[in-house]
């Protein structure tokens, strides 16, 4: 089977999410979904005010290797074993979930072009494009109601770390990119230029 990696990269909020999330919905099992969110590192022995306080916007949160190692075995059309990342708890759990190859696999994730080896391992690079403004209200609606954090706690990380990471890594990988979209996918125009190009590539396999 002919594998394609596509990544998806962006700064918070920018749509990532839901334009992945179409292109999954469209192809349905042709598609698989690899969050870099997942790969956050394991914190053992690390109290949960001390995990609060972690700067998770910077590279180095990362389990990057892990990443690349699985998507090499899925490049292979092995089945990984992807870890299972708690937002509440600000860790790692114990479960995994098997994620099988398909004949096209969309890695999302913030820093996903940050990183040499990873950025070089994607056929396709697209980089989400959209008003800061409109980000943050989007990450604080979905860090409140979906993740269960307080505005002011949202308000904290976003200048502290957020902003300051998006400048210093985020903004600067966008240059690696192949395809921008503006306004992720609410961008009617560029999700059908995708679903062309990865169409074309599920019909030669």
């Amino acid at each position: 089977m002919d594998i394609i990696l596509i990544g998806v990269a962006g700064g918070t909020g920018s749509g990532k999410t839901t334009l992945t999330r179409r292109l999954k919905e469209h192809f349905g099992d042709d598609v698989t979904v690899v969050g870099h969110d997942s790969y956050y590192k394991l914190q053992e022995g690390v109290s949960l005010e001390e995990r609060t306080r972690q700067n998770y916007d910077h590279p180095s949160a990362f389990d990057t290797d892990l990443l690349i190692e699985h998507l090499r075995a899925l490049k292979r059309g092995k089945p990984i074993e992807c870890p299972v990342y708690s937002f509440t708890d600000f860790n790692r759990t114990e479960r995994t979930v098997t994620i099988f190859p398909a004949k096209v696999i969309i890695v999302e994730g913030v820093l996903i072009f940050q990183n040499p080896a990873l950025r070089e391992m994607f056929d396709i690079k697209i980089f989400v494009e959209t008003d800061a403004d409109e980000r943050i209200l989007r990450r604080a609606l979905r860090d409140v109601e979906d993740r269960g954090r307080s505005l002011q706690s949202v308000v904290k990380q976003y200048l502290t770390t957020v902003k300051p990471m998006h400048e210093q890594y985020v903004e600067p990988s966008r240059k690696y990119a192949d395809i921008i979209v503006l306004g992720g996918g609410r961008n009617l125009v560029a999700l059908e230029m995708m679903i062309q190009r990865i169409q074309a590539h599920i019909d030669k396999n």
